[in-house]
């Protein structure tokens, strides 16, 4: 399940992403839906890097019954994304919760051989989603 937390006022509907985070995991999630000027904050508290971004993961420690983690999207910039990439800002969310769910489930692009690719190009296949943040990097 989503626990989903919208800190803006873009209209969006969280339970679009049940079927997705259902194929990937069966514990529980959050999600935030924040600005730029709000996610910029996070960045820099925990990562040490003073600019907005797109999508953040935080996990949490696999214990049973506790959440999988939180995933923190910018809408600001998803909309940014969605019109530069050309499909709609809801597909944009849909590629920034995936790209934050397999973070939280350990992948990551940046040590891995490809897995954390290859996994995010089937979700994208499975579900009839535009390119991805990794997939559409690599053209």
């Amino acid at each position: 399940m989503i626990e989903f937390d919208n800190r803006t006022d873009f209209n969006f509907n969280a339970d679009e992403l049940e079927e997705i985070c259902k194929y990937l995991t069966d514990k529980d999630v959050e999600l935030i839906l924040t600005t730029d000027e709000e996610i910029k904050k996070i960045n820099k508290e925990f990562r040490n890097k003073d600019k907005a971004t797109d999508v953040l993961s935080f996990p949490l420690e696999n214990i049973p019954g506790m959440p999988l983690g939180s995933i923190v999207i910018s809408i600001d910039t998803a909309k940014k994304e969605a019109e530069e990439f050309g499909h709609s800002i809801e597909d944009e969310i849909k590629l920034l919760f995936i790209h934050g769910l397999l973070h939280l489930l350990g992948y990551d692009h940046e040590i891995d051989n490809g897995e954390m690719r290859a996994k995010e190009a089937e979700i994208i296949e499975k579900f009839n989603l535009p390119k991805s943040l990794i997939v559409r990097n690599e053209t």
